[in-house]
């Protein structure tokens, strides 16, 4: 029997498509994911070299595992991030990475299920990866969001962040609701800083007695 198609779902997904200099308003559906938590600077943080560290191979084992267990083959998905804080401030214009709190992601398609997931992390242990038992399965339903896509460092960020949190949302008559996402379309390691491109995301919601706006084009 011939195997199926590998699935990319980042080609397949509209939501893993943003434009650059501009904000679109997206709904996005209940989606599970590899999720790892922790606090800290990503830059130097151990916490944070822990979690990719895991959360990589887990990945590559379920993979592997769809492709021989169900003959679905398919591309592991980027790295994803939620980020927050105590003080919104802190990822314009205080950037305190020191203070933020972070879960990293990567998509798990519908198709498996947690005991495919145990699996995996089984297959990572076995072969000595650190920190497979604090990768968790979670389903984010983020909903109604703006998005938009920033080339450039992460350090850049700030100034993209200050339009969309100060004048783009507001403007739309929303509010923000959910966490800072962030999708990492570039692999950092391979990439110049100035040309890294990372969807930023933002869970927003309709001002009580309003209509959101739909972005201009």
């Amino acid at each position: 029997m011939k195997s199926e198609a590998k699935t990319d779902l980042k080609r397949e997904l509209a939501s893993y498509r943003a434009t650059r200099g501009r904000f679109d308003l997206i709904t996005v559906p209940p989606r599970q994911y590899l999720m790892h938590d922790g606090q800290g600077d990503p830059n130097t943080a151990p916490a944070y070299l822990r979690a990719l560290g895991a959360l990589y191979p887990v990945a590559y084992a379920l993979k592997f595992l769809s492709k021989r267990e169900l003959d679905r083959d398919y591309t592991v998905m980027p790295l994803e991030g939620l980020w927050w804080a105590d003080d919104p401030e802190l990822f314009t214009t205080r950037r305190d990475k020191d203070a933020w709190c972070w879960t990293l992601m990567i998509l798990v398609p519908d198709w498996l299920e947690p005991a495919h997931v145990e699996q995996a992390r089984d297959a990572a242990v076995a072969k000595g990866v650190d920190g497979v038992g604090e990768i968790r399965v979670g389903r984010l339903d983020e909903g109604l969001c703006v998005q938009t896509l920033h080339v450039g460092s992460y350090d850049d960020e700030a100034s993209v962040l200050a339009e969309l949190h100060d004048r783009v949302i507001p403007d739309r008559a929303l509010r923000m609701t959910g966490r800072h996402h962030e999708i990492y379309l570039s692999d950092a390691r391979r990439t110049a800083p100035e040309k890294l491109r990372t969807i930023l995301r933002q869970p927003v919601e309709a001002v009580s007695g309003t209509s959101p706006t739909a972005p201009p084009r």
